[in-house]
């Protein structure tokens, strides 16, 4: 099967510059579904099972025996302004498709069209579930609403598939590992209670700026004194503030940040320290402290045999594609919780522009190498198609 020759290129190009102009931010994505489900409507026999917010789960059954393989890609954009120069430029300002979601959904598309075609030839066996999955950027993700809502688990699906483009690779270029292959991603906020007075008599109040320094840097330690070196964890404050006036010695502050672990036991750890540093500090200076300690996306784990599956049918599908190991990133991703179903499958695809500076995913001039799009849609459709079972 020559799965390249399978790829509707100007389709899946199409779809993937309309929604790069028309992003929308988790959540909100009421447009982007809709788009999405006309395009499915043009596929009898792909039958949206549910709309849930504005996720949309849909299934392609043969109808004959084989494995039922779950495709997932999602769809989301984040809060920045795009400063890239493109023919495609967002036209929804302060939203923009920085992380390449716009390219996943499109990619996806273009595995409906093929593994349409495929099943119109009598050749694809079992099911695929094409979950086109809203708001991954922004807790609690929309994958839980969508396992929250049980229609996944009549399906029977044996494995989840899911790939992210990432322009530090060049096109190409497809990378993945078994293990872990994500951090688990938690955040939290400290709310501090001094006493306010003014900047000439600071004896007469209690500084939670000042306390909020020593917290800051109290919580700097936690990992490089309680982790050891063969682990890897991230702890950063990212948001402070104290203070309205430069002659007021503020009476709250407050201290926000998040926390990157691969270990469960690391993870109970650091949030432990967290409550602890910030509750004896601000005893020690006479103030008092809210933590709240929020747990995000878990790790994602790929699965041994799906990983040496996949690399077997990547070289089979895109000929001269270059396999490479992925390094566990300290990114967070909710397809991590798919794994509860079956389990679970997590690649990178290269989509490094041609010349030029890169910019990584979220930065405000991130683009995207469309010619790694036809390559994404033939690793889709020929992961479907091997695992539920083809007839060549």
């Amino acid at each position: 099967m020559d799965y390249m020759k399978l790829v509707n290129e100007a389709k899946v190009l199409e779809w993937r510059r309309h929604m790069h102009r028309y992003p929308e931010l988790s959540f909100q994505e009421e447009n982007t579904s809709s788009y999405i489900a006309e395009q499915l409507a043009e596929y009898p026999g792909v039958k949206i099972i549910c709309r849930i917010k504005t996720g949309i789960v849909a299934v392609l059954d043969s109808n004959k025996p084989g494995k039922t393989v779950a495709l997932r890609a999602d769809f989301d954009a984040l809060p920045i302004q795009e400063e890239a120069d493109v023919e495609c430029k967002s036209q929804n300002d302060g939203v923009f498709h920085a992380c390449g979601h716009d390219c996943h959904a499109a990619i996806l598309l273009g595995a409906v069209d093929a593994l349409y075609k495929i099943n119109n030839e009598g050749k694809l066996n079992g099911k695929v579930v094409f979950i086109f999955q809203h708001a991954e950027e922004l807790l609690p993700g929309g994958a839980k609403d969508i396992i929250d809502d049980g229609v996944l688990h009549g399906l029977g699906i044996d494995a989840f598939y899911a790939m992210h483009v990432f322009p530090n690779d060049p096109v190409g270029t497809v990378k993945c590992a078994p293990g872990i292959m994500s951090a688990n991603t938690d955040i939290f906020r400290i709310d501090i209670q001094g006493k306010g007075s003014h900047g000439a008599k600071p004896e007469a109040g209690i500084d939670s700026l000042l306390v909020g320094t020593e917290v800051v840097q109290a919580l700097n330690f936690i990992v490089s004194r309680n982790v050891a070196a063969s682990n890897r964890a991230v702890l950063s404050v990212c948001k402070f503030h104290a203070g309205t006036a430069p002659n007021i010695i503020p009476d709250t502050a407050s201290i926000e940040g998040t926390v990157r672990t691969m270990k469960p036991t690391v993870r109970d750890m650091i949030e432990r320290k967290i409550n602890e540093i910030s509750q004896h500090i601000c005893a020690a200076y006479g103030a008092t402290c809210e933590v709240a300690y929020t747990r995000g996306y878990t790790a994602i784990e790929n699965d041994e045999g799906l990983n040496e599956a996949f690399g077997k049918i990547a070289t089979k599908a895109v000929p001269g594609i270059v396999l490479g190991g992925m390094e566990a990133m300290m990114g967070g991703e909710d397809f991590s919780a798919y794994q509860a179903i079956a389990p679970t499958l997590f690649v990178r695809l290269g989509v490094m522009p041609d010349s030029g500076e890169f910019f990584v995913n979220h930065h405000p001039k991130f683009v995207a190498n469309e010619k790694a799009l036809p390559i994404g849609t033939a690793l889709y459709t020929a992961f479907a198609a091997e695992m539920c079972g083809i007839n060549h």
